[in-house]
């Protein structure tokens, strides 16, 4: 009995005996494993039309700068006293829709802000890479094909959704779309149409950015009766083995406060029955913090403890302006 052979098996055989095909070749591809999945015609000739190989996202890949900033150093360049007063003006801005967005999936929203402005400076720095080629590109490239194979395939069901025209479907090298730097599956997982016109646009819906920032995190654990942490202190001698993000090193604020860490400006700690880890972002001469539930649900979002910190560094630093310029607050 003979078998059929598919032409991504015939392919896939080629690409053994003959080495890496070109980019062209690749694509052609793609198109016939896009069109196996389901996806019509008319629309593969639209993702596929005009794509082009981007030498630079292959470079950035490869090159991403090692981390030597100190947090110190980090939190001043994510987080400089401009971007505070930007971030309050835009919740002056979109407090209707912001209350509304965190009534609704329980987040406050000086964390969305947060969020929104870690990102993409709200709104103003979302890429400009067309989103199929940026994909196209990186799976090619081969150190993670499936990966973005898989992330160029929901891709094509975002298009085929109709929640963005393709000369809007931008984004940075990697693929992150949008004013919230979502990836094409999470946008599937967690993008959310909040003024109900039928697109879950996080290009130029604000509204819409807002609720698939908040949906996210909801999502995947938070809770609006908490924060994220807070800077603290330790006292000499200190057993840095307790520190980390694992959760079997959680312990209550009164079993952190017995083995004497302070607040930062050396009181005791909230009273609450609340769990916590310690970390240390960089090493014990530089910020502590005691960490919340929050924060291991902000991991989600990004692995780097950086990248929390300056989130809830920017979060607190809000809320603290918007109380002294005497705005009601957005949230705890």
């Amino acid at each position: 009995m003979i078998k059929k052979v598919s032409v991504i098996a015939l392919f896939l055989l080629s690409f053994t005996a003959l080495g890496k095909p070109s980019f062209d070749e690749y694509v052609v591809s793609l198109r016939q494993e896009a069109a196996e999945q389901g996806f019509s015609a008319e629309l593969i000739e639209q993702a596929f039309a005009d794509i082009r190989f981007y030498e630079r996202a292959v470079s950035s890949d490869k090159n991403q700068p090692e981390f030597k900033l100190t947090l110190d150093k980090y939190l001043s360049s994510r987080v400089p006293d401009w971007k505070v007063k930007q971030a309050v003006d835009k919740y002056v801005e979109n407090r209707e829709v912001l209350e509304a967005v965190g009534r609704k999936f329980g987040v406050q929203p000086r964390f969305i802000l947060a969020l929104w402005g870690n990102e993409s400076n709200f709104g103003r720095i979302q890429g400009n890479y067309p989103v199929v080629s940026a994909l196209a590109t990186l799976a090619y490239e081969g150190r993670r094909e499936a990966l973005f194979k898989k992330q160029l395939f929901a891709a094509l069901k975002i298009l085929d959704e109709g929640h963005v025209s393709k000369d809007q479907f931008l984004g940075s090298w990697a693929g992150a779309m949008g004013q919230s730097q979502f990836m094409p599956t999470s946008f599937l997982a967690y993008a959310y149409d909040f003024d109900g016109d039928g697109k879950k646009d996080i290009w130029q819906n604000q509204a819409d950015v807002f609720a698939s920032i908040a949906n996210y995190l909801k999502t995947v654990g938070w809770d609006d009766s908490q924060t994220w942490g807070r800077q603290v202190t330790i006292p000499a001698g200190f057993d840095l083995q307790l520190t980390g993000l694992e959760k079997d090193k959680m312990k209550t604020l009164s079993e952190w406060q017995a083995l004497g860490v302070r607040r930062y400006d050396g009181s005791d700690l909230p009273g609450r029955d609340l769990r916590a880890s310690l970390i240390m972002p960089d090493d014990e001469h530089g910020r502590l913090y005691l960490v919340y539930d929050n924060f291991h649900t902000l991991m989600n979002w990004n692995r780097s403890t950086y990248f929390g910190s300056a989130v809830g560094y920017l979060s607190d630093r809000i809320k603290a302006e918007i109380r002294e310029s005497h705005v009601s607050a957005p949230g705890q």
